[in-house]
């Protein structure tokens, strides 16, 4: 092996997203005994990080985060993608392949400017643009008021030093790789459900492309592809959008995975749950588990959801 790169890997160019392409870059030439030049990393702008005063949902969705990665893919210009995969579209194009998930970080959400949801003051002034972390946050507490908060980690704490909320949310798992793991409070999974993929690190390449899938297959752990892809088939089964507050946290113990899911009205006045223990790789459970919430739900709920056929 004497030519370098012998792998161009896209991400978004966000520091966390350079972050994970390292991650990925350091995992790839470790399993392989490369040199960290072999894996060259090829950064660019998202469309998701260029507009920062509006919801995602608002102006194009989860697919503001890999449309440009996407064309580069199937161009040729890189061999695959590097994504946060709660940030990944539950429909890929045919023509790619989730060849890779990485360990599973830290799944929780940290609360930042408070020790804890019921620490927050009467009337707080939260700001987030996740409507899983509006409608939870508004469930637990109805008196709090929620605005739109978006941008890179150090952007939404520079909004919140700067006084346009009280508090705020971020992935555990994010400030983690970024080295501010004692930034906000972590806040109980059991209390306070997860986002659907939180915390995993995802590469994607194209799916005739056998070369780079074998280059990849080592990385994959499969504990971790299964509970994401449990969520993922979940999504799929709920018709969740970037406009529907769905909260999930799985865990694998033995070949089994345990699935607990909730769904919300966008206000967060309106909730229910269900529960679920079964074998990993069963796509047919949280598609079941999916039809069991949107049974539950009140036409205030399912007024989000657009149920798959």
């Amino acid at each position: 092996m004497s030519d370098y790169p012998v792998l161009k890997l896209g991400t978004r160019q966000s520091p966390l997203a350079m972050v994970q392409a390292e991650e990925a870059r350091r995992r790839l030439c470790l399993a392989h005994g490369w040199p960290a030049e072999a894996v060259e990393l090829v950064p660019v702008l998202a469309s998701g990080d260029k507009v920062l005063d509006r919801p995602l949902a608002e102006i194009g969705g989860k697919a503001l985060w890999t449309k440009e990665l996407d064309a580069w893919l199937a161009e040729g210009k890189i061999d695959a993608s590097v994504h946060s995969l709660k940030d990944v579209e539950t429909v890929r194009p045919e023509v790619f392949a989730l060849a890779a998930i990485l360990p599973r970080a830290d799944k929780r959400d940290r609360l930042i400017g408070a020790a804890s949801i019921s620490d927050l003051k009467q009337g707080a002034i939260v700001g987030t643009s996740a409507p899983r972390r509006a409608a939870q946050l508004l469930n637990q507490r109805p008196d709090c008021k929620v605005v739109t908060f978006r941008g890179n980690v150090a952007t939404r704490l520079g909004k919140l030093e700067a006084g346009e909320a009280d508090a705020t949310f971020l992935a555990a798992a994010g400030l983690d790789r970024l080295g501010e793991d004692k930034i906000g409070a972590a806040l109980d999974e059991n209390h306070w459900l997860p986002a659907p993929s939180q915390g995993a690190i995802a590469i994607e390449c194209r799916l005739d492309d056998a070369r780079v899938q074998d280059l990849l297959a080592s990385l994959d752990h499969a504990p971790s592809r299964s509970e994401v892809m449990a969520e993922r088939a979940l999504l799929l089964a709920l018709g969740g959008n970037c406009h529907s507050p769905i909260a999930v946290l799985c865990t694998h113990a033995d070949g089994n995975l345990t699935m607990r899911a909730a769904i919300f009205s966008a206000d967060g006045a309106e909730r229910v749950e269900e529960i679920a223990t079964f074998a990993a790789g069963d796509d047919a459970a949280p598609k079941a588990l999916g039809k069991a919430l949107l049974a539950k739900a009140t036409p205030v709920i399912r007024a989000v959801f657009d149920e798959a056929s």
